[in-house]
Formats: C-alpha cells, sequence, structure tokens
C-alpha cells in the first residue's frame, strides 16, 4: 500500500495532486472506500441490504478497464482499430453490458425493498437512462 505525505490543513488541490501520486490498485481501493463514506454520509440510517445495494449499484468499471475501452473507442473513431483490438472492444463491450444488466438488477431489487418503480428510484438516486437506449 502507499503511503503519502500530507499537510495538517490541505486544500483540496493539494489532496487531489496526493491522490495523483497513488498507483492503480490503490487508487481504485480509495474510490471504493470513498463510495463507501459517500453512502454513509447521504443516508447513515439506511437498512444494511439497501445499503450493499446502493454500493453495488455506484459501482463503477475499473479505472484500466474504463481508460481502455477509451483508448479502444478512440481507435476505432480514428480508424486505426486492429483485429485484435476490434475483438478486445467487443469483449470489453460484453462486459460493460453484462455489469450494466447487473447495476440495473441491483435497482430493481432496491425498487422492490423501497416498494417504488424502477424510474422513481433512477430518479430519487439522480440515475439518468443512457443516451443510446
Amino acid at each position: 500500500m502507499s503511503t503519502l505525505q500530507v499537510k495538517t490543513e490541505l486544500p483540496f488541490n493539494e489532496l487531489l495532486k496526493a491522490v495523483e501520486q497513488l498507483n492503480l490498485p490503490d487508487l481504485e481501493q480509495l474510490m471504493s472506500q470513498v463510495v463507501v463514506l459517500q453512502a454513509r454520509r447521504k443516508a447513515p440510517s439506511l437498512p444494511k441490504n439497501e445499503s450493499e445495494l446502493l454500493l453495488k449499484i455506484n459501482q463503477g468499471l475499473p479505472l484500466d478497464v474504463q481508460k481502455r475501452f477509451d483508448e479502444l473507442v478512440a481507435k476505432r473513431q480514428a480508424e486505426t482499430l486492429t483485429s485484435y483490438e476490434h475483438q478486445e472492444l467487443l469483449d470489453l463491450i460484453d462486459r460493460i453490458e453484462k455489469l450494466d444488466a447487473k447495476r440495473v438488477e441491483y435497482m430493481a431489487k432496491l425498487a422492490n425493498i423501497r416498494e417504488i418503480s424502477l424510474s422513481a428510484l433512477m430518479e430519487e438516486l439522480n440515475i439518468r437512462r443512457p443516451a443510446y437506449a
């Protein structure tokens, strides 16, 4: 695990500079813990099952996967994608679609617990439908 030296009173931009020093695994761990902290602050009295579902709903793609996906999409748009990279992009799209499907499943479970519609839950959580849907 990385260690960082920080001042006691740390302006936000200095904190961000410190975070930039983290390696990818430590950054992903920090992001995960920040999401947990955010969930606690927004809704400190949620039942455990709802909190767990919210964490799963808010879990994004790992940063390395998102970065590679963005790189491959850029190469596709520039028409410089190799056949190997094209297959890699298709595999990533499949992975992302499966993660999105699980996310919708978690949202449906949470909506059911709260006895509201999925649309109402998405509005409550400020989750927008993707532009392609």
